[in-house]
């Protein structure tokens, strides 16, 4: 779909929000297109990585398209009327968020679902649903992101922060020059990439887990989502090719 580019380079897809003039908001166009992109991105056993990001200079996604949304006097929105990751859609793979301007609302929400996120030292960040008499039902995982004060802060005064602020409360994981955003996220995609695949995904489906549970039922489930990576081929070639002082040709099985 125009409004939503997918791209696929080796092993990394990247998903880019295609609505530069509307500052890529999210209409229902960005929106089915983002179902369709990740679902693909999932199907494909050779998509290892995915970025996920915004065309243009100035918005990786304001957020809800609010013209749309005043068209068909949207109120609360339906279950799947957002692409959210580990919620109404499961990508076991990562995601890397690259935030290139304004990341608002929904925009924030885009960024937070990812599984890691780099910031263009242009970008800023704000839950500003406050502003516009909406509501962020979304936000309850940033807990786990950012101190209680920050947090509460960020929903109830919907002041934007920049990307270093971002950086420092622990949202995002590098700050970039604007002409770096993109190379900096392919090479973190193919640093990931260069891993196990068994293990990469069992890293996310652990950290996933663990923010749902205390210390001892994270570790057992750390533990059973583990077995069947130490149980795999992979677990073999991995210390074989150490010895051996090549790169391992992972199997992913």
């Amino acid at each position: 779909m125009d409004e939503l580019r997918y791209e696929k380079v080796g092993a990394v897809v990247t998903l880019t929000i295609n609505r530069p003039a509307q500052m890529n908001a999210l209409n229902k166009a960005v929106r089915t297109g983002l179902f369709d992109g990740f679902r693909r991105f999932e199907a494909d056993p050779d998509a290892r990585v995915a970025i996920l990001t915004g065309a243009g200079e100035k918005a990786f996604c304001a957020g809800m398209d609010l013209k749309e949304a005043a068209e068909t006097a949207l109120k609360v929105p339906p279950p799947d009327f957002l692409p959210i990751l580990g919620d109404t859609i499961r990508v076991t793979k990562p995601v890397i968020a690259a935030v290139n301007g304004v990341a608002y609302a929904g925009g924030w929400l885009m960024a937070q679902m990812c599984d890691l996120c780099i910031a263009s030292e242009t970008a800023t960040f704000g839950i500003t649903e406050a502003r516009v008499g909406r509501g962020m039902g979304w936000a309850p995982p940033l807990i786990n992101m950012v101190p209680q004060r920050i947090m509460l802060e960020l929903l109830v005064t919907a002041k934007p922060i920049s990307a270093s602020r971002a950086y420092e409360i622990g949202f995002v994981n590098h700050v970039v020059p604007p002409a770096d955003l993109m190379s900096r996220a392919r090479e973190m995609a193919a640093d990931i990439v260069a891993n196990a695949p068994l293990t990469v995904v069992a890293a996310k489906e652990m950290v996933l887990a663990a923010t749902e549970m205390g210390r001892s039922a994270a570790i057992r489930a750390g533990a059973n989502i583990f077995e069947k990576v130490y149980l795999s081929d992979d677990a073999i070639e991995g210390p074989a090719a150490f010895r051996e002082k090549r790169p391992p040709n992972w199997q992913g099985k």
